[in-house]
């Protein structure tokens, strides 16, 4: 209540400014009140507008009213000449009455400014008040080569509005209240990325969304400890509340974008004008929504003349700055703004050297997905082509850019299990259970509510540490084999010593493929760096993990009372139950291959590595993900198949 009263007597300030009818001296400078302790984000935000717009008229006043013209002592103003504004009306001319009735100061009827002047002089001090949040404007070229990077000369209007209509908001369906909903196509790759960095948010440091520091790295040190314990998440989705999910949103945001500023800042960008006339409002969303009607952004030119920058070195700025800003990020533009956000915070220069093939767009043609790229940009900061670990030196000068360093949340892929890729372990394997799903089309999210899902035993961290020491000798993207030269780099690695009948054997064809260095290993002792366990120590695993996507269907709704044929659109959550049986022993393998042999096999000469088919689980596509990650894993759920598509 004593904001709305404070704001009614600023914006009567504001009006009596306007009309040029200041006091015969000028008042002294207002001094800046203390900030409340325990002031919330929002609050400081709406408290430091409302101190801008008083400087603003209080200088308005000083600078643009005329001197006051006083009456002799003798001279009876005519009443016709004396403004008696209405009740309801801020007060526009001030008659000020002396001892007698008769000494009135009267000022001139040339100083009354009309009401439609008054309302263009409004939009311009709304202009001044906001000074300090106009932002920057991008030079054209900036924001020529911007939109080239982006969308290319080619784009068709179908693939624009795909990313001019999509925001970041979340589901009004309970059961999905923590996801975000895509209604366009092009996007998902924005929209999955950030849904995973909200989700550590949500489930992991739901106490601390109050912190706006929390997303700094070493807190979240602390509380990644905290977590490495039997402690878990809970699945409670519907009780989320709505200040939660927004705060969980402008960390997860604030901390992409310092990711992509290698830590030292955060460029936001926004349209310019929207961002001051909703400050501070209750019915923020209606308005930006209302102040973006009509808005259409299908050039450089369009761009370059609405866009703005504002530019922060402080993860406590950039929160407070969009959490009081968030409804122009769930505005139909919000997507492509933080995609343009995430660009300037690591610099368009950075961005062109982090690619292969620099002249290609970022969204791909013909239908306007979000490149691996991007994705890479969002997960561990460098928008990097590729999602193995590392650089693969191609000779001659030549290599080609994986993911650099360990991620906060990871990418899985169907392309790799069909081949087509080798995800390395940095994204495999991040600091927390979340992944982002590629499928050819489409990106959704995969998590767990427990971080000890990601732990091994003392031989799975071995065979991890064999894994991505031979990886890093792989020069054939992926193929599994290196030269017998990084061979024996990969045995000095990792402390593995063959004898030397079968260090002869593996290196007699020039080459080592990894599937018989791997059952090389399952022969040789622990003790030399073998696999050979005689403890029996690798037990099964299981657990539950949780896979969400965005894109909203038409889906029954069984709640009701029409009987569960009420079509609704909402994204899709599915829960799974997953079990990893123990790694093969060698006998198991050679069982395996007798059992293949003496079943006819079509063609003899390959021994089948597939594990044995397992009655009773199901699969999906998501399932052949989830086994690039946990390999022969099983998994089942109830309900509607999940969809990566």
């Amino acid at each position: 209540m004593g904001d709305r009263d404070e704001e009614e007597e600023l914006q009567m300030a504001l009006r009596m400014s306007l009309h040029g009818s200041p006091p015969a001296q000028p008042e002294p400078k207002r001094s800046k009140p203390p900030s409340p302790a325990g002031e919330s984000p929002e609050a400081e935000a709406r408290r430091k507008q409302r101190e801008l717009m008083a400087a603003a008229a209080e200088k308005r006043l000083r600078a643009v009213a005329p001197p006051v013209a006083v009456a002799p002592p003798a001279a009876v103003a005519p009443p016709a000449a004396v403004v008696v504004p209405p009740p309801s009306q801020p007060t526009a001319v001030v008659a000020e009455q002396t001892s007698s009735p008769e000494d009135v100061k009267v000022e001139s009827e040339s100083t009354v400014v009309p009401m439609e002047d008054v309302k263009e002089a409004e939009v311009e001090l709304e202009v001044d008040v906001g000074e300090e949040e106009k932002g920057e404007e991008l030079h054209p070229e900036l924001a020529e080569k911007l939109w080239l990077m982006v969308f290319g000369s080619g784009v068709s209007k179908a693939v624009l509005a795909q990313w001019s209509n999509q925001g970041i908001r979340f589901s009004s369906d309970p059961e999905t209240a923590m996801g975000l909903v895509q209604h366009e196509g092009g996007p998902c790759g924005v929209l999955a990325t950030v849904q995973a960095y909200v989700l550590k948010y949500l489930l992991f440091f739901s106490d601390n969304l109050g912190n706006p520091e929390v997303s700094d790295p070493s807190f979240a040190l602390g509380q990644r400890r905290f977590y490495q314990s039997s402690f878990a998440a809970r699945d409670d989705f519907s009780s989320l509340t709505e200040d939660g999910k927004t705060r969980a949103l402008v960390h997860a945001m604030v901390e992409i974008l310092f990711l992509c500023g290698t830590g030292k800042r955060a460029v936001v960008a926004f349209i310019g004008g929207v961002i001051r006339e909703v400050s501070g409002l209750d019915d923020n969303q209606q308005k930006v929504d209302a102040a973006l009607e009509g808005l259409s952004v299908e050039s450089a030119i369009d761009f370059q003349k609405v866009l703005r920058i504002s530019t922060f070195t402080s993860r406590k700025d950039a929160f407070t700055m969009l959490l009081a800003n968030i409804p122009l990020f769930q505005s139909r533009l919000g997507a492509m703004l933080f995609l343009i956000s995430s660009l300037l915070s690591r610099g368009l220069d950075c961005i062109q050297a982090d690619r292969d093939d620099p002249s290609q767009p970022l969204v791909t043609a013909p239908f306007g997905h979000a490149s691996q790229e991007i994705v890479n940009l969002l997960l561990c900061g460098e928008a990097v082509p590729n999602v193995f670990d590392g650089k693969m030196d191609l000779g001659g000068g030549m290599s080609l850019k994986g993911i650099p360093n360990d991620v906060e949340v990871g990418f899985l892929t169907l392309l790799e299990s069909l081949n087509l890729c080798k995800v390395g372990q940095y994204l495999k394997c991040p600091k927390w259970p979340i992944w982002v799903v590629g499928s050819e089309s489409h990106y959704t999210v995969l998590f767990a509510l427990n971080p000890n899902v990601q732990e091994e035993n003392e031989l799975e961290e071995r065979e991890s540490k064999i894994r991505r020491a031979f990886d890093a000798q792989d020069q054939s993207g992926g193929g599994g084999f290196i030269a017998v030269e990084g061979f024996q780099q990969v045995l000095r690695d990792t402390d593995i010593t063959f004898p030397s009948d079968k260090l002869d054997d593996l290196c007699n064809a020039g080459v080592i493929v990894w599937s018989e260095f791997w059952q090389a290993l399952l022969q040789l002792d622990k003790r030399a760096g073998g696999m050979k366990d005689p403890t029996g120590l690798m037990g099964k695993k299981q657990f539950t993990i949780y896979h969400f996507n965005g894109i909203a269907k038409s889906v029954l709704n069984g709640s009701g009372n029409t009987g569960g044929s009420t079509p609704i659109q909402r994204p899709r959550i599915c829960k799974l139950n997953v079990s990893v049986p123990p790694r093969w022993t060698q006998d198991e393998y050679l069982a395996d291959v007798v059992s293949s042999s003496a079943s006819g096999s079509k063609n003899d000469s390959v021994l089948s590595l597939a594990p044995p088919v397992q009655t009773a689980c199901q699969h999906a596509p998501l399932v052949d993900c989830i086994r690039t990650r946990w390999p022969r894993a099983a998994c089942s759920w109830s309900g509607d198949v999940p969809s990566i598509v």
